[in-house]
């Protein structure tokens, strides 16, 4: 936030100009040859600072023009109220009156700014501890400060600067602030609407008169920024249905005497709605005319659309930049026909020169080291400007979920006709986040889980997680890592090591307990640019301890094989990515797919499990998502599928409404309330995802509709649709800085009586 001008005052430069003159006239004295020169009036300042400016040494000829010479060098140093020279014989005299130092800055009342902020701002243009203080420049901060206070709409605000002396010639600065309570906006009026209703054409607003969400979003808060961004979207709203004429005509902003409240007043002008009767293309298509009539999205006989035209002539540039041409121009030319109210357009296109990219160059990256992000580029410096290979390298960068937005800026390089540099603007979020996971029954109470983890460790673009759990029923300790280039070729590396002890929730610590050791390295190679196949080997061991409520199961299990089964899976997996976020996705697709196949040892089995996550937009505020997570477990060798490595369905990231992990096969042991899970599983869900009331169209913050299906199924039980548990529900998706944070409250719609349901459930840290 630049709030103070970097100049010296005016008014120092005219005391400097009227000193010196004053001196010249004072003194009309014949050159000398100086014998000596002495400084009077020092107090803080070193006299070699003196003597470096003085344009004159012992030896030199003085005389008039040189002492006013000496008199503007040594008033260009900011560092004196007063300056005169005096000739004593051959001696020349320099007496100095020093401005005083400031001792201290001081806010009082500061609240809507941070502290530390302007007070670095003020230290940029001179105003600091321990540096000369200069009034004229205080003061037009005090000014420079209103202003900023208008802008967030704290007209009131009222800005006093104290100057109080203290000892050795030096100032204590206070700016005192009263910021008073926000004006808020009272009234907003259209009026020269016919074709839509003022209610339809203020929801184009993100500005209103506020509303329960206002605390929030400060919709209520004027803005000249916002309302101009609001003019805009009633614009395009008109140009995007037929109104080709439509014009603003006014905008009056008004203010109540007690500077609280803000009427908004706009005019306008509809015009007539125009029907699209024709396209043309003119100019040079680089002989690909028919590729480029294949791009056109205006629409003929419908009305005109002026972001089907954008669109158009957005594919178009698009599609040049293909080829290397950075420069191409698209004109967008309309003939109108009033008589008839139709338009038809000639679109004139100038490829303009190829040209390459000289550099790609960074901001905003202040935790991301550039290496993070330079290894996902596809467009490389000093190779042809590509305009697939730059919107790919922006999507790479997206889907490493480290920034919030991401924008490419393109430069013409002065004095060149075939160079651009490109400007990545990021936008960093917090990577380091708490996993908290919670449900509230009447039978349990409250279930929680807790984790940290940083997607982005020091900046290096590796994953490091640690979760700990302490509770009687789950003792957990897990350290996993990824690196994501283990090698210069993207092949990615990750390392697990876990120790989990978990017993059931029945109120007795003597319960049984199961017991998991292991560690597990993966290596990821990427095929394609959204294509990466996994392989990996893991060691496992698991203990069940006898207890009170084991399962016949598990009982047997051990009759069987033994307490301890050790395993050595084989892992290979894929995974595919072709979502346009991986934070906040809107379109695309993601798809994974992971096999474990253990072949020696006490526990052998082939486990499978297949996701896949569909992001469809509706419109611009509403998303369609779809998953379906399918897996399948089957014992080879002659063994077992082992009871411990079952799937397991319910609650959240499952089939919401109903407790976690608890959709499964009904236990057959009467013993035992325990569920035990299946060794195959289907969860089906669809999501639409809307804006949250009142905050526009953040993406990070959005509520959405939901319906879940599913449940596991045991190994020798038959899949059928039938028995799959169903819910609906309502929810909240915020990217909070402690990661993805989702309420639900679901009503499950197919149960069963022995099912467990919990309605309310939040996470921090999950999708789906």
């Amino acid at each position: 936030m630049k709030l103070f001008p970097n100049r010296f005052p005016l008014q120092q430069v005219c005391v400097a100009v009227a000193a010196a003159l004053s001196t010249l006239s004072a003194w009309a004295i014949e050159p000398f040859k100086l014998k000596d020169i002495r400084i009077e009036g020092l107090q803080r300042i070193e006299s070699g600072t003196v003597f470096a400016s003085l344009p004159f040494r012992i030896g030199d000829t003085y005389s008039d023009e040189s002492g006013a010479a000496a008199i503007r060098a040594l008033f260009a140093l900011g560092l004196f109220k007063d300056i005169r020279l005096e000739a004593q014989g051959d001696v020349l005299v320099v007496i100095l009156e020093e401005r005083p130092s400031i001792s201290e800055v001081e806010w009082v009342g500061l609240k809507e700014f941070d502290k530390d902020v302007l007070i670095k701002a003020l230290k940029e243009v001179g105003i600091a501890e321990g540096r000369p203080f200069d009034k004229a420049l205080a003061d037009k901060a005090e000014q420079e400060l209103k202003r900023q206070y208008i802008t967030r709409s704290l007209y009131g605000a009222q800005v006093l600067t104290t100057v109080t002396p203290v000892e050795r010639n030096r100032v204590k600065l206070t700016f005192t602030v009263t910021e008073g309570g926000p004006s808020k906006i009272k009234d907003i009026q259209i009026t020269g609407n016919q074709a839509f209703s003022q209610d339809t054409l203020k929801d184009q607003f993100n500005l209103d008169v506020g509303n329960w969400l206002s605390w929030y979003t400060k919709s209520d808060r004027y803005s000249r920024t916002k309302l101009n961004a609001d003019l805009e979207s009633l614009r395009s709203y008109y140009l995007a249905r037929g109104f080709l004429e439509f014009r603003i005509d006014s905008t009056q902003v008004a203010i109540s005497p007690d500077k609280q409240d803000i009427s908004i007043s706009i005019n306008i002008t509809e015009g007539e709605r125009f029907v699209v009767s024709g396209v043309q293309l003119d100019g040079n298509y680089l002989g690909k005319d028919d590729e480029f009539k294949a791009l056109v999205k205006i629409g003929l006989g419908q009305p005109y659309n002026a972001e089907k035209v954008a669109e158009t002539t957005k594919a178009f540039t698009d599609y040049f930049g293909k080829f290397g041409y950075a420069f191409a121009r698209i004109d967008v030319r309309p003939e109108i026909d009033r008589l008839n109210n139709r338009v038809s357009f000639v679109l004139q296109a100038d490829p303009s020169r190829r040209a390459y990219v000289r550099r790609i160059n960074l901001t905003g990256n202040n935790r991301t080291r550039d290496e993070v992000i330079r290894r996902e580029f596809r467009q490389l410096e000093a190779a042809w400007y590509d305009g697939d290979k730059i919107k790919l390298s922006r999507d790479r960068i997206d889907r490493l979920g480290f920034f919030t937005d991401i924008n490419i800026e393109t430069q013409e390089v002065p004095a060149t006709t075939d160079q651009v540099d490109l400007i990545f603007s990021l936008v960093e979020k917090p990577t380091g986040s708490v996993s908290l996971g919670a449900g509230f029954s009447s039978a349990e109470k409250v279930a929680l889980s807790f984790g940290i983890r940083q997607e982005n460790a020091f900046g290096s673009g590796k994953y490091l997680a640690t979760e700990v759990n302490t509770s009687r029923y789950n003792k957990t300790i897990v350290v996993s890592t990824t690196d994501p280039y283990y090698t210069q070729d993207g092949i990615s590396r990750t390392i697990d090591v876990f120790h989990r002890t978990a017993r059931p929730y029945l109120g007795d610590l003597n319960a049984y307990s199961l017991v998991s050791s292991g560690a597990g390295m993966r290596f990821g190679v990427p095929f394609t640019e959204i294509d990466t196949v996994f392989f990996g080997v893991n060691y496992e061991q698991t203990t069940i301890n006898a207890g009170t409520y084991l399962p016949a199961a598990y009982q047997t299990y051990i009759n069987d094989f033994g307490a301890t089964s050790n395993a050595l899976p084989l892992t290979v997996g894929w995974a595919r990515d072709g979502r346009d976020s991986a934070l906040v996705p809107n379109r695309g697709t993601l798809q994974r797919f992971n096999a474990d196949l253990s072949a020696t040892g006490d526990s052998r089995y082939l486990r499978t499990n297949y996701q896949i996550q569909q992001y469809t937009p509706l419109s611009k505020k509403f998303t369609l998502a779809l998953n379906a997570d399918l897996g399948w477990g089957q014992g080879i060798s002659g063994r077992p599928y082992p009871l411990f490595k079952n799937y397991f369905v319910g609650g959240l990231g499952s089939v919401r409404g109903f407790q976690q992990s608890t959709l499964g096969p009904p236990s057959t042991d009467p013993n035992s309330a325990v569920f035990l899970g299946g060794s195959k599983k289907i969860v089906l869900n669809a999501e639409v995802l809307a804006p949250f009331p009142g905050a526009g169209n953040d993406r990070t913050l959005r509520l959405f509709g939901f319906a879940d299906a599913g449940r596991a199924f045991g190994e020798n039980e038959k899949i059928t649709l039938k028995e799959l548990r169903s819910s609906v529900g309502i929810g909240l998706s915020w990217v909070s800085p402690m990661g993805p944070l989702r309420f639900s409250y679901a009503f499950p719609v197919k149960r069963q009586d022995t099912d467990k349901i919990q309605k309310l459930q939040f996470q921090i840290g999950t999708s789906f």
